[in-house]
């Protein structure tokens, strides 16, 4: 017995309560949706369709032989990129080598499909793996040539000739650079100057801009590069401040090679894109080649490089 005016307590629910509950809520809830009025549907298990896997198709890669920095190179290159991959229906992307030796060996290991470099490391390529020549660019200029520099800064005047660069120091680009020391090199030599004739040359790492600003900031008595070069920095530096005293003859020019790894079909999908662009009068075309610094492409074949092999012999480069 309760005192008066007490109230009355109920227990607090238990776990076993709690789930009672909901297990008749459940039940109530299954019943009220089958009514006599709903229809069981049947499920038929006779008409299947089976759903393929399509692996995706591998990208054909494209590489800019390094001479500039990486983000010069995307910026020259990636308009054409996807132009091509738009004309031709098949997957394309750059890749970026870090060095001139770099990129021939990621093309023997078949990391390549697309060479874009200078004459010299597509002999090398055709001698070492097999490389096709499909196209040379045409330069700014309207050449399908190009050739290199020397240049010194224009205040120095101990250097006013090739004949004064013996015994100073020389920057140049890279051992396999076209314009930026192989070029040059041979010029030298149809001048009567060897390697031995300099205090030392020095190489850039590739980089045709590192060549200009050593040869600004006064860390080298003068450099070699390839003819055009001096654009690139004009926005780093007073470039009416380096003058050129040589230019080297006229050679084939940077060309287009593709890898027997890539099929002859993908290789003349890509070549025909290319010959297809018309910088005169279709303005999309223009602005993609204008963005890459040349004008159009030409068809190219191995022979037209026979003028490096040449060279090569005349300033002892191994080309195999």
């Amino acid at each position: 017995m309760t005192a008066a005016g007490a109230t009355h307590k109920h227990p607090p629910p238990t776990v076993g309560n709690r789930l009672a509950a909901l297990v008749i809520l459940l039940v109530a809830l299954l019943l009220a949706g089958c009514g006599d009025e709903e229809k069981a549907i049947k499920v038929s298990l006779e008409k299947r369709q089976e759903i393929a896997f399509r692996p995706k198709q591998p990208a054909i890669t494209y590489a800019y032989l390094p001479q500039y920095s990486n983000s010069e190179s995307f910026q020259r290159h990636n308009q054409l990129i996807e132009y091509l991959a738009e004309e031709t229906g098949l997957p394309i992307r750059q890749v970026f080598p870090d060095t001139f030796d770099h990129h021939i060996n990621m093309f023997g290991q078949g990391k390549i499909d697309i060479s874009f470099s200078n004459p010299f490391i597509y002999v090398k390529l055709a001698n070492r793996f097999g490389a096709m020549a499909m196209t040379r660019i045409v330069e700014e200029d309207g050449r399908a040539e190009f050739r290199g520099q020397i240049i010194v800064r224009k205040d120095n005047r101990l250097i006013r000739s090739l004949d004064d660069c013996r015994g100073k120091s020389w920057v140049a680009v890279d051992p396999s650079s076209a314009g930026g020391y192989l070029f040059p090199l041979g010029h030298f030599v149809d001048h009567g100057l060897t390697l031995r004739d300099f205090k030392q040359v020095v190489f850039s790492g590739g980089r045709q801009e590192n060549v200009i600003l050593g040869v600004y900031a006064g860390l080298y008595d003068f450099g070699s590069i390839r003819e055009g070069s001096l654009k690139v920095v004009a926005d780093k530096i007073d470039v009416s401040q380096i003058a050129v005293i040589a230019n080297s003859r006229w050679y084939p020019g940077w060309v287009y090679a593709w890898s027997p790894r890539l099929g002859k079909e993908s290789a003349d999908k890509i070549k025909g894109a290319m010959l297809k662009l018309d910088h005169a009068n279709n303005p999309r075309h223009r602005e993609i080649l204008d963005a890459a610094r040349f004008i159009g492409f030409i068809p190219s074949e191995d022979g037209d490089f026979d003028p490096i092999r040449e060279l090569s012999k005349k300033v002892n480069l191994d080309l195999e």
